[in-house]
């Protein structure tokens, strides 16, 4: 997998993806941005959840649960000192249909935090990670 990330100006950098994707990411206007794009450590998180959804409702679909809808609500908090790594995320899945069993979306969080989702377990070496869900009824 290769990244190329190309400073544009300022704090604003543009990130180029192997599967030819773009991504800008600027920092906050006190830290010399103008704000144009997330973050570098909101794409990390973003990432993460991404990872973490696919997971989800791939391995629901391959139980053949009726889902419509995966999304991942995400807080994190981050060390206050250099390097600021994340210390805490949690994950707050919500997923929507009908008929969708809970014990089917609990194993799907479970492999994906466990086993599949290499984002999620590699930032589990600096944060505490923890996960919940709900299910929607649609």
């Amino acid at each position: 997998m290769k990244v190329r990330i190309k400073w544009v100006e300022n704090a604003c950098f543009l990130a180029e993806t192997e599967s030819g994707h773009a991504l800008v990411m600027d920092g906050a206007t006190e830290g010399g941005g103008r704000n144009l794009g997330p973050r570098p450590m909101e794409a990390v998180l973003a990432g993460t959840g991404g990872c973490s959804a696919y997971d989800v409702v791939t391995i629901l679909r391959k139980a053949r649960q009726p889902v419509k809808g995966c999304e991942v609500l995400i807080e994190a908090e981050r060390a206050p000192d250099e390097p600021k790594v994340f210390t805490r995320i949690h994950m707050h899945f919500v997923v929507t249909g009908s008929g969708v069993r809970r014990e089917q979306v609990e194993r799907a969080v479970h492999l994906s935090a466990e086993k599949y989702c290499s984002a999620s377990i590699m930032l589990g070496k600096t944060a505490q990670i923890t996960h919940d869900y709900e299910i929607v009824e649609g």
